[in-house]
């Protein structure tokens, strides 16, 4: 097909699928986006890198190419001389409730990450597919009773709290609950109480979540000396793992833990342990890790002993196995399901706990201290708990409290959501720069070789790109364009998942 022929056709596609919009978009704002793009075809292959996002960032300035070698600028572009005069790039947000589409792109980049730490590649040996590797889920204590969706082995609804006495707490609420909460029902994770839960401790307990995993972690590599000593071999723990927030407005944290030989002298190789270690070890050595883990913070004005921070009692650890092929008889779980599972929860934050705001300040927080709420009062033990019996300092945003006040708006966490350590696989940067690559040599396929200036042997001819780009603003121009790009976006996902499922029935 020739290039205007190409172009033709596109523009033509281009024009069925703004008659299709028709029905559900302004007349007016339809009219108004086909009259800016008369290049429609143009205009979409620009905004590609943002179609799909709900709050593009537009950039402003000029874009040079700049010979690698002799640092000539070959070409040099403004902004203003593109569609709309301006480039758009997606805003990157995680989070699914903000911009579905970039949660949807770190979602992939966290699940490549994952399954390249169980069954390899990306920089990391294939032979990770046979290491012991541990599912492990732990939780935060309990601060309260808080109303549950329970069921029993058949998956039918139990009762919420079931008691035999009737008793009441010292506010005259009851201690039992009676009914069959749903899984949806918005009162799960409500306390039966709001004035006896302990708003406080879970605020304080969510900041220092961070600092008691690595204290478990260092417990655990303590326990797996006394392995090496059984064994002969050197060993180690590497981890990736994402937080998640329970209903209650507490974070509970799901980590992959896997077995490694290591060599002293490079540490750097990712060995295997000894074919003696099975998973059901390590989940063992976890448990007695978490169990023993505790410490207690440093005194506040409001509690000059501290808080104690430890586990709760649940403590999930449970073996993985190869999805395709069972390696231990003991694995409940498989590489596939527990790297999804982890992807998933890596583009959530506090909306399971009802509430979803940017970071407060003091002028924005008193819309979000409704007492009357869970989450209110945990925001206001954030704050009350932050601030100096003074007042509010911003520059006190960075000391060990004052870090409450900043992560308000996250209930006290404070963490990052994904983490994993030095050893367990590539890194989200390597995985985006892979992806990037990747579609910007798809967009522009090298010109066959007739059409190329046959060049003298040894001519480096590499270019970069430079920019020098500006902020410029946020959002689509009009409502019609984010609703072009947006569909655009839909359409090219469909066809990448028809692909997917085509490759899997064809594998299959």
């Amino acid at each position: 097909m020739g290039t205007g022929q190409h172009s033709a056709t596109v523009d033509s596609l281009a024009a069925r699928r703004l008659s299709r919009l028709a029905g559900t978009t302004p007349a007016a704002d339809l009219v108004t986006a086909a009259a800016r793009h008369k290049d429609f075809a143009g205009w979409l292959r620009h905004v590609t890198p943002a179609a799909g996002c709900a709050h593009p960032i537009r950039l402003s300035g000029t874009v040079f190419r700049v010979e690698q070698a002799t640092g000539r600028i070959t070409s040099e572009r403004h902004t203003s001389e593109m569609p709309d005069g301006l480039i758009y790039t997606a805003c990157g947000n995680r989070r699914a409730s903000v911009c579905p589409s970039c949660a949807e792109t770190y979602r992939a980049d966290t699940f490549q990450l994952v399954t390249a730490g169980l069954v390899g590649g990306k920089g990391t040996p294939a032979t990770v597919a046979a290491h012991p590797c541990v599912f492990l889920t732990v939780t935060a204590p309990s601060f309260g009773p808080v109303h549950t969706h329970r069921t029993d082995r058949k998956g039918r609804p139990l009762p919420c709290h079931p008691r035999r006495d009737e008793t009441s707490c010292e506010h005259a609420v009851s201690h039992a609950c009676w009914e069959r909460h749903a899984a949806d029902d918005p009162r799960v994770g409500r306390p039966l109480c709001l004035d006896c839960y302990d708003h406080p401790h879970q605020a304080v307990w969510n900041l220092h979540v961070g600092e008691l995993w690595r204290r478990t972690m260092i417990a655990a590599t303590r326990n797996l000396r006394q392995l090496e000593k059984l064994t002969g071999a050197k060993l180690r723990l590497s981890y990736t793992k994402v937080a998640e927030f329970q209903a209650r407005g507490a974070v509970h944290l799901h980590a992959l833990v896997r077995l490694d030989g290591r060599d002293p002298d490079a540490t750097h190789r990712t060995l295997a342990p000894p074919p003696g270690v099975s998973a059901a070890q390590v989940a063992l050595l976890l448990r007695g890790a978490v169990t023993e883990t505790a410490f207690i913070t440093a005194p506040h004005p409001y509690r000059p002993q501290g808080w104690p921070i430890a586990w709760g009692e649940q403590v999930d650890p449970r073996p993985v196995r190869l999805a395709a092929r069972d390696l231990d008889d003991a694995a409940d779980i498989t590489t596939t399901a527990v790297a999804a599972y982890l992807a998933k929860y890596a583009t959530k934050a506090t909306e399971t706990a009802g509430h979803l705001s940017t970071r407060l300040r003091p002028d924005t927080v008193r819309s979000y201290t409704d007492h009357a709420t869970h989450t209110g009062r945990q925001i206001d033990a954030c704050w009350r708990l932050g601030q100096r019996p003074g007042g509010w300092d911003p520059e006190d945003w960075s000391t060990s409290w004052g870090r409450l006040w900043r992560w308000a708006h996250m209930l006290g966490f404070a963490g990052h959501f994904s983490t994993r350590s030095r050893r367990y696989s590539t890194t989200l940067t390597a995985v985006r720069q892979a992806r990037r690559d990747w579609q910007r040599d798809h967009a522009n396929p090298r010109p066959a070789a007739d059409e190329v200036e046959r060049l003298d042997d040894g001519e480096d001819t590499t270019e970069v790109v430079i920019s020098a780009l500006h902020f410029a603003g946020i959002g689509w121009h009009t409502t019609a364009d984010a609703l072009l790009a947006n569909t655009a976006a839909a359409q090219a996902r469909a066809r990448r998942r028809a692909a997917r499922e085509e490759l899997t029935s064809t594998a299959g």
